[in-house]
């Protein structure tokens, strides 16, 4: 990628497509066991919390945060997304938590006058041309003891994929970058280096699962077992936070505390 990929121009796609399926149920459900770690990690229910939902698009997973009463900043650089979470948030009466940021996240230190107990940064970095210094200024947000909840687009999840698609000469040309997929991310992010990226800006982390280590995997073919989504989403809560099935998950979600004390460099 060249630039930042700014989803004005699919906005309302985007909504119906990556939420309003199955696909982005699993996603909600094995993400939001993760921040509810999260929330016991930094006492959560002894005084809201700051967050800052970087990059957050619809807020989906923020007003979760926001009916518990929590505070949250939601930045994100379409204006469209804002202007349709601004619609949703007001919807379900929680405009008093939020505070809407009309910025890129590369930006994002310039709106906030303090750092933040928990900031999320949910599948963005994929859709960027350079996603390590925006992932280092996100994180750099967070306050010492606090929490980063990072989601990210898998690049071992997309070789596994595109196998079992039979896009085999695809992955041994390095599956170079397609222009038809509008809402499927062509490039995917090496695990190993998010979390050393993680680790090198003074975080600890704490957990990993994987977001859809299964699901997208099923074959459509004629003979096959009977299974309902419920049992599909059973599987993905049951193994997603083990190996290998973490480190095939289409997206991996991460989460580390900020030490209270840097290293010396």
């Amino acid at each position: 990628m060249t630039e930042d990929r700014n989803f004005d121009d699919i906005a309302h796609k985007f909504a119906k497509n990556i939420y309003g399926s199955d696909k982005g149920e699993i996603r909600q459900v094995i993400v939001w066991e993760d921040l509810q770690q999260i929330l016991e990690r930094l006492n959560a229910d002894e005084k809201p919390l700051s967050v800052l939902d970087a990059g957050g698009g619809l807020a989906q997973m923020s007003q979760k945060l926001a009916e518990l009463g929590h505070q949250i900043s939601l930045c994100d650089l379409s204006s469209e997304m804002l202007q349709l979470a601004e619609q949703d948030i007001a919807k379900n009466g929680l405009l008093e938590q939020y505070r809407l940021i009309h910025s890129p996240v590369q930006k994002i230190g310039e709106h906030l006058d303090r750092a933040v107990d928990l900031v999320m940064f949910h599948a963005v970095m994929e859709w960027l041309a350079d996603p390590k210094p925006a992932l280092e200024t996100v994180l750099e947000q967070v306050k010492p003891g606090g929490v980063a909840s990072v989601m990210f687009y898998n690049h071992h999840g997309l070789v596994y994929k595109n196998v079992i698609c039979g896009n085999i000469p695809h992955v041994l040309e390095g599956m170079p970058h397609r222009k038809r997929f509008k809402l499927q991310p062509q490039k995917g992010l090496k695990p190993e280096e998010v979390y050393q990226w993680i680790e090198d800006a003074g975080f600890e982390i704490c957990g990993k699962s994987g977001i859809r280590s299964f699901s997208d995997y099923i074959g459509n073919m004629q003979y096959m077992g009977d299974y309902q989504l419920e049992d599909v989403l059973a599987l993905e809560k049951q193994l997603c936070r083990q190996e290998p099935y973490l480190s095939l998950g289409r997206y991996i979600h991460v989460w580390a505390k900020k030490k209270e004390q840097q290293d010396e460099q």
